[in-house]
């Protein structure tokens, strides 16, 4: 056998325990999706929030109705972006000729839900305690810290997104303020950034 065979033999061998182990058919498209969806989501929240001083001071608000309806944009939109991931990547998963659910899924899930999990409980304890002004920082703060816990079983490119979301949280912190403006970044314009990222790597790798 020769040196090149050898090689190719082992760059196979090595591919094949990465699909093994890692979910491969997470869809580019719906992380461009999701972010059109945040950015819209943002837009409508400007919308409510313009020439109220809430805008401008997030832990001044006192206006529960007006919290509630910024509540169910959020929602909306993170329902959105979960049944259209689902959708595309449930296509991709099929195309690919990989199961959609296994222990890798399993995994992967576990590990992506624990700190968006806790994450979103201390939003609402903080909720609670009217603590509005830092609500935009530990969202985005702890679903970065959800995709870099779960990057090991899925695309690499989830981990830079991971780290670029927790950046923009810890921005955010520290301009409080700007709590809408540092979301639709990370939840928008970083979505559709690191989405197309994948997208052109998907179309990279049918030709």
């Amino acid at each position: 056998m020769s040196n090149k065979q050898y090689l190719e033999d082992l760059s196979e061998i090595k591919n094949l325990m990465k699909r093994s182990s890692r979910f491969l058919s997470l869809s580019g498209l719906s992380g461009i999706m999701a972010g059109i969806y945040a950015l819209i989501g943002a837009f409508l929240a400007y919308k409510l929030l313009l020439n109220k001083t809430v805008y401008i001071r997030m832990q001044s608000a006192e206006n529960a109705e007006l919290v509630l309806k910024l509540i169910a944009i959020a929602v909306t939109v993170a329902l959105l972006a979960i049944i259209t991931a689902y959708i595309l990547t449930r296509k991709k998963a099929i195309a690919n000729k990989q199961a959609l659910w296994d222990q890798t899924t399993k995994q992967m899930l576990i590990h992506f839900l624990i700190p968006l999990v806790t994450g979103g409980i201390f939003g609402l304890i903080l909720l609670n305690h009217e603590h509005y002004g830092i609500l935009a920082p530990i969202s985005l703060i702890f679903y970065g810290l959800a995709l870099v816990n779960t990057s090991k079983f899925t695309l690499d490119t989830v981990k830079y997104l991971g780290i670029s979301e927790i950046i923009v949280g810890l921005l955010s912190a520290i301009y409080v303020g700007y709590g809408l403006l540092f979301w639709a970044i990370g939840f928008g314009i970083l979505h559709i950034i690191y989405g197309g990222i994948m997208y052109l790597k998907e179309e990279k790798g049918k030709g």
